[in-house]
C-alpha cells in the first residue's frame, strides 16, 4: 500500500474510477433508504476499508433524520500480537449542508464516539449538534480499541495497553486522523454524488491536539480547524501529572484528602476578589487573566500565626505554588509550562482531574493517577513502561517518576520504537511553529482554551500563539485566533460562560472571510456553578487574544457593555 507524505495510506478521491463517480451521481435521486443501503457495497478504489453496516435513523433527541455508516479501516495483527483496526462511523443527514466535518476526540480515544460534531449538548457550536446543523460527521476510534477484551487483564491501564504497538502508537498520534479524512470525504461524495464543498476538523482535549497536528501535518485535508483546550504537547503535560502527585502527596498521603472542597471554594473565591475588578468590572470574572498573574499570589492564602480559618496550612499553598509553576528537572530546566491564576481553579473539573473523581471503579482517585499515569507509563514513555493497572501501581509509578531519569523518555526512540512520543503526538514545529503550509493553503483556525484548564495549560496555548506571531511577523491573527474563556476548565465547566458559536465564527471565517473579532459567550443553563447572583441571560464577549473583555458602561449582564481591549 502506498503512503502519503503524513505517513498514513495515501488515500484520495482520485483513485475512484471515473465510471464509478459518475455512477455515484445519481444517487440523490435514489430513495433515501436505497442510497443509504448502497454504501454497503464499499467503495472502490480505497484500498483497505471495509463498511459493515448503512442504515437509516429516524429523527429523534433533536438529531436530524441520518444515514449511519459504520466500517473498519487497515484492519491487521500488531506487533504485540494484538488485532487492530482503524473502526468509524460517518453520519449523513438528509438535509445536507455541504459540509463535512472530522470530529476527533478525547482521552486516550479507543471508541467511536457517536458522530454528532460536538458532545450532545453542543456548547461550543453554539448549542446544537453540527449534525442537526447539516454537517456530514465523521468519527473514529483512531485505530485501537479501549476495551479489547485481550487487555482486560491490565486492569485500569487496559485502555493505554496500545501504547506497546508502534503502529498504534502512530495512529492515536496522526495518522489514523490522515487516513480517515479521505474515507470521510469518499463516503460523502457516495452518498450525495458529490465532494463537500468545505471541510472541518473539530476536537476538544485530545480532540484539539488531533486538529493542531494536522493543521501542521495535513494542512490540505481542512478549510476550517476548531480547537478546544488543546494538548498539542501532551507527553509534557503527562509529566505535570507526576508533579502534582508528589506535590499533593506531601500534603497528605491521601491525595484525595489533600485539598478538601472548602479549599477549593476559598482559592476560587480568592482569586476572583483579587482579579475580578480588573476588567472594570465586579461582576465575579477573571477576565483579564493576564493582569491576574501579575496581582495575585498564592502566598496570600496562607494562615497566619493563630488564624485556623478562611486560609491555608502551609504545605498546602507550597503545593499549590509548586503545581503551579509547572514541572522541571533538577537543572531547574522546564518540562512544560505553568499555569495562570484564574476564578475556575479548584472548580469544575479542576478537583476531578487533579484531586478526587468521582468514579468508583478508581475508588475515587484523579484522573491524572489513573488514565494519567497509564499513559505516561505505556504511550509516552519509550520503551513503554509495563505497569500493574490497579490504583496503588499507578499512584507508585507517579511518586517514584524521577524527572531527571524518566523525563526524558518522552523524547526517546530506539528498537521498534522508531519515533518519540514528542514525534508521534505534537505538531512537528511544536517548538517553533510556523505553519507555513496551513498559511500557503489560506486554512483558518479558531481555538478556545478554558483559562482554569486543569489538564492542558492556558500558557502553553498562549505562548505557542506568540512564538507563532513572532515568526510569521504579527501576523498570526490573519489564520488562527485564541479566545480564553473566563472561569472554564476543561472542555466545560467551571463558573463562567461556557456557550458559545465558535464553530458558526470559524464557517463564517472560512467561507466568508469575516474574521471573528468577538464571540458571544452566554450562561450554560445545567451548569450548577453558575453564582447565584448572575443572571441566566448574562452574556459576554469572548475576545482573540492578547484582548479582554473591558466593560465600558452599561448593563453589567450584557456583551454589549464590554469591548475588546488590550491588557
Amino acid at each position: 500500500m502506498r503512503t502519503g507524505r503524513s505517513g498514513g495510506p495515501a488515500i484520495s478521491l482520485s483513485l475512484l474510477a471515473p465510471t464509478v463517480l459518475a455512477s455515484l451521481t445519481a444517487m440523490p435521486a435514489l430513495a433515501q433508504e436505497d442510497a443509504c443501503a448502497r454504501l454497503t457495497a464499499g467503495l472502490p478504489g480505497l484500498t483497505g476499508v471495509t463498511i459493515a453496516s448503512a442504515a437509516m435513523q429516524d429523527a429523534a433527541n433533536g438529531l436530524p433524520r441520518h444515514c449511519l455508516v459504520k466500517g473498519k479501516a487497515n484492519e491487521r495483527t500488531g506487533a504485540d500480537g494484538k488485532s487492530y483496526a482503524i473502526q468509524f462511523e460517518v453520519r449523513l443527514p438528509e438535509d445536507w449542508n455541504g459540509r463535512f466535518l472530522h470530529q476527533v476526540n478525547g482521552g486516550n480515544d479507543g471508541v467511536v464516539v457517536p458522530a454528532l460534531g460536538d458532545r450532545p449538548e453542543a456548547l461550543p457550536s453554539g448549542g446544537r449538534t453540527p449534525l442537526a446543523q447539516g454537517f456530514a460527521v465523521l468519527s473514529s476510534d483512531s485505530g485501537h480499541s479501549g476495551s479489547d477484551p485481550a487487555n482486560a487483564a491490565m486492569g485500569l491501564a487496559a485502555g493505554a495497553a496500545f501504547g506497546l504497538d508502534p503502529q498504534a502508537r502512530r495512529d492515536y498520534g496522526f495518522t489514523g486522523t490522515a487516513t480517515m479524512a479521505p474515507v470521510g470525504k469518499a463516503i460523502v461524495a457516495a452518498r450525495y454524488g458529490k465532494a463537500p464543498t468545505r471541510s472541518y476538523i473539530y476536537g476538544c482535549s485530545n480532540g484539539g491536539r488531533h486538529a493542531m497536528v494536522a493543521a501542521s501535518r495535513t494542512p490540505d485535508a481542512y478549510d476550517g480547524f476548531l480547537v478546544g483546550n488543546p494538548g498539542f504537547e501532551l507527553p509534557r503535560a503527562a509529566v505535570q501529572h507526576a508533579w502534582d502527585v508528589q506535590a499533593f502527596t506531601k500534603v497528605d498521603p491521601d491525595i484525595r484528602k489533600s485539598i478538601t472542597r472548602d479549599d477549593a471554594q476559598l482559592i476560587s473565591r480568592r482569586i476572583t476578589e483579587t482579579c475580578d475588578g480588573l476588567d472594570g468590572a465586579t461582576d465575579g470574572i477573571t477576565a483579564n487573566v493576564k493582569a491576574c498573574q501579575a496581582a495575585f499570589r498564592f502566598d496570600s492564602l496562607a494562615c497566619k500565626a493563630g488564624e485556623t480559618q478562611g486560609c491555608l496550612a502551609p504545605t498546602k499553598v507550597e503545593a499549590l505554588k509548586t503545581i503551579f509553576a509547572g514541572p522541571k528537572n533538577s537543572k531547574g530546566e522546564t518540562l512544560y509550562a505553568d499555569w495562570p491564576a484564574d476564578g475556575g481553579v479548584g472548580l469544575g473539573n479542576w478537583r476531578f482531574w487533579k484531586v478526587e473523581s468521582t468514579i468508583p471503579g478508581w475508588n475515587n482517585y484523579p484522573t491524572i493517577s489513573t488514565m494519567g499515569a497509564a499513559s505516561l507509563a505505556l504511550v509516552f514513555s519509550t520503551p513503554p513502561v509495563k505497569i500493574e493497572g490497579n490504583n496503588e501501581a499507578l499512584m507508585a509509578f507517579l511518586r517514584g517518576f524521577d524527572f531527571d531519569r524518566d523525563a526524558p523518555a518522552i523524547t526517546a526512540k530506539g528498537g521498534a520504537f522508531a519515533e518519540s512520543s514528542m514525534d508521534f503526538m505534537t505538531p512537528p514545529d511544536v517548538d517553533n511553529p510556523t505553519l507555513s503550509g496551513f498559511a500557503a493553503a489560506g486554512r483558518k483556525m479558531v481555538i478556545f482554551h478554558g483559562q482554569s484548564d486543569p489538564v492542558f495549560s492556558f500558557n502553553s496555548t498562549v505562548r505557542w500563539y506568540e512564538a507563532l506571531d513572532r515568526n510569521v511577523g504579527g501576523k498570526a491573527a490573519d489564520m488562527t485566533r485564541i479566545f480564553g474563556l473566563p472561569g472554564i476548565t476543561h472542555c466545560g465547566g467551571g463558573p463562567g460562560l461556557e456557550k458559545f458559536d465558535a464553530l458558526g465564527a470559524l464557517v463564517d471565517w472560512v467561507e466568508k472571510g469575516k474574521a471573528p473579532d468577538r464571540i458571544v459567550a452566554s450562561v450554560n443553563p445545567s451548569n450548577k456553578e453558575i453564582p447565584a447572583g448572575w443572571s441566566p441571560g448574562r452574556t459576554r464577549p469572548l475576545c482573540p487574544w492578547p484582548t479582554y473583555a473591558r466593560y465600558k458602561g452599561g448593563d453589567v449582564e450584557s456583551e454589549a457593555s464590554f469591548e475588546c481591549a488590550k491588557p
